[in-house]
Formats: structure tokens, C-alpha cells, sequence
């Protein structure tokens, strides 16, 4: 009895070192996120918006970008991007870039 409380306080001590703590979590900003979800959208901020051409868009150059695809995609300007304006925008920017 006492071994199998001994091997399972190795196992809940190996799963809790497994577990990613707040320190090593990989927080995303929504514009990055956005480019990382979008081929065309991702491809299309690289071209215009990779300052450093590392075929890395950094959190900045992300914002800057993400903020010209919602001018490009808020048709009515109501400060909100709808999934139509969104299909809109993209077809758009595949279709010119």
C-alpha cells in the first residue's frame, strides 16, 4: 500500500512539473492572432507590413497592419467588422494583392 501511494505521488508530481506555468505561457496579441489564423491575410501583411523582412510579423507590425485591414474592411464605419465585411476584405486583398 504504501508503494502505490509512493508511485502515485511521483505520478501527480510529474504531471504537475509538466503543466506550463503563467511565466511560460506564450501570450498572443488579437492582431497577431488574426494573421496567424489567415494565409491570405498573414501573406498580405507580410508584403506591406514586415518592416524588417524576417518573414516575422512582430506584435507592432501586426497592430499597424490589422489596423489598415479594418479601414480596409469597415464598409458602413461603424467601428465593428462583420464576417460579411470580413469575406469582403479578404476577397479584396486576394483578388488586388
Amino acid at each position: 500500500m504504501v508503494r502505490k501511494l509512493a508511485i502515485l505521488a511521483l505520478l501527480v508530481s510529474a504531471s504537475a512539473a509538466a503543466q506550463p506555468t503563467p511565466a511560460s505561457l506564450k501570450v498572443v496579441p488579437a492582431a497577431q492572432s488574426l494573421f496567424e489564423r489567415d494565409w491570405v491575410l498573414m501573406n498580405w501583411a507580410l508584403k506591406f507590413y514586415d518592416r524588417d523582412r524576417d518573414i516575422l510579423l512582430e506584435p507592432d507590425e501586426a497592430s499597424a497592419a490589422a489596423e489598415a485591414f479594418r479601414k480596409i474592411a469597415d464598409a458602413d464605419n461603424d467601428g465593428r467588422v462583420t464576417p460579411q465585411e470580413y469575406r469582403a476584405a479578404r476577397e479584396f486583398i486576394l483578388a488586388r494583392y
